[in-house]
């Protein structure tokens, strides 16, 4: 879940002027964004953190607590003094969640999340086969036992879908799924059909991407790149606060990078692309051909790496080495200021973040500081859940009150 110390973000006289242009959005969109970065907040904080009147501010947080966003706290805000108290306000989770999908290669995991992004439940769903008329149909047989069973009385807002490879987040299509081998599969609108619920779909490292603009570290608001290292390999990269998506959301698509001397054959046809390489799937296999763990299985090497294990270890180091080299181009092509690293390895085998790090050090020309600008992920297990519980959280907090604007 995002850790506390990372969704409230200390108040400072330079965040006036941050809050008011985040996404440059809708007024009750910056008001319900400084709520969640400071609240408990006293309306008059508010409107010196936005620009705007307390008047203003006053009736978009009268309009945000009516739509079940905000409510006020039982805390007096600032000493107590004569005349009216300041009841400061703050995001309400006891309202509305939102639903969340991450559809991965062998499984997928159905979410509920409440509006801050943490998350109250989760089901890993096995796939019963990797065809769309095979894997979409249960799927959307147990959304509403899984929303009766734990939203208790709270209003679902949407339903948020994330996944890896390209996706057209505008028409809600998964365009190509290399791995579960789909092309322009339309789950958002399968989903929408079904549930009746607003839908979105995008990938999951550009919804990561988001969930730490919201959510996470503060830093990926001014600039940003996200690496995601699983079974496939994505990026996606912010600016000015905005998720960059490119025409028909094809951007972060760094899978096939060519890495230099390697042969791995890739499912594209070509070798020595980034994902041939370094992939769970691609180490799984490589570590049971090498004899490091009896049968092909990420899980069971890196169980092997955390146990000590030095081969283990040794195929998690040089993954690492690789993808320093991948992280040292889109440094300097793109010099944000916070690259966000999502790989298992760098979170539980110890010195891989720190090769990753070297080697950026070493190739980069830009990047002077690594220890500081190159960071793992805010969110630990929670990941593939909070991926797609942002995807439809990115339209809340864009748009809190649609037909206020």
């Amino acid at each position: 879940m995002p850790p506390e110390s990372a969704a409230r973000v200390p108040l400072r006289r330079g965040d006036i002027s941050r809050t008011a242009d985040f996404r440059q959005t809708t007024n009750d969109s910056a008001v319900l964004q400084a709520v969640l970065d400071h609240g408990p907040v006293a309306r008059s904080t508010i409107a010196r953190l936005v620009g705007l009147s307390p008047a203003a501010v006053s009736r978009l947080s009268a309009d945000l607590i009516a739509a079940g966003l905000l409510r006020e706290s039982a805390t007096e805000a600032g000493p107590k003094s004569v005349g009216r108290p300041h009841i400061p306000v703050e995001v309400d989770t006891s309202r509305r969640v939102v639903v969340g999908l991450h559809i991965a290669l062998r499984h997928a995991i159905l979410a509920l999340l409440d509006i801050k992004g943490h998350v109250i439940a989760r089901e890993l769903i096995p796939h019963r086969g990797t065809e769309p008329r095979q894997l979409l149909p249960p799927l959307v047989a147990r959304l509403p036992a899984f929303i009766a069973q734990h939203a208790a009385g709270r209003t679902p807002l949407g339903l948020g879908i994330a996944t890896g490879g390209w996706v057209d987040r505008a028409d809600g299509v998964i365009i190509e799924h290399a791995m579960l081998g789909w092309r322009d599969v339309p789950a958002g609108q399968v989903f929408a059909d079904a549930t009746g619920l607003p839908v979105r779909v995008d990938n999951h490292s550009r919804a990561l991407a988001r969930a730490e603009q919201l959510f996470g570290d503060a830093r990926a608001r001014a600039s940003v790149v996200h690496l995601f290292v699983g079974n496939m390999i994505d990026a996606a990269f912010a600016t000015g606060g905005k998720i960059h998506h490119g025409p028909h959301s094809a951007a972060g698509a760094i899978a096939h990078l060519q890495l230099a001397g390697r042969s791995e054959l890739c499912a594209c046809g070509r070798r020595g692309c980034l994902q041939a390489v370094v992939s769970s799937r691609e180490l799984g296999l490589r570590a049971a051909r090498e004899g490091v763990i009896p049968e092909p299985s990420f899980v069971d090497l890196l169980s092997a790496a955390r146990a000590g294990d030095r081969r283990a270890t040794g195929l998690f180091h040089e993954r690492a080495r690789l993808l320093g080299g991948a992280a040292a181009i889109m440094l300097d092509l793109l010099n944000p200021e916070l690259l966000v690293v999502a790989e298992r390895g760098m979170r539980y085998v110890p010195g891989c973040l720190e090769m990753l790090r070297a080697e950026v050090s070493e190739r980069s020309r830009l990047c002077a500081d690594p220890g500081r600008s190159i960071v793992l992920g805010s969110f630990e297990v929670d990941i593939l859940p909070v991926a797609a519980g942002t995807v439809i959280l990115d339209a809340l907090y864009t748009n809190p009150l649609p037909r206020a604007n």
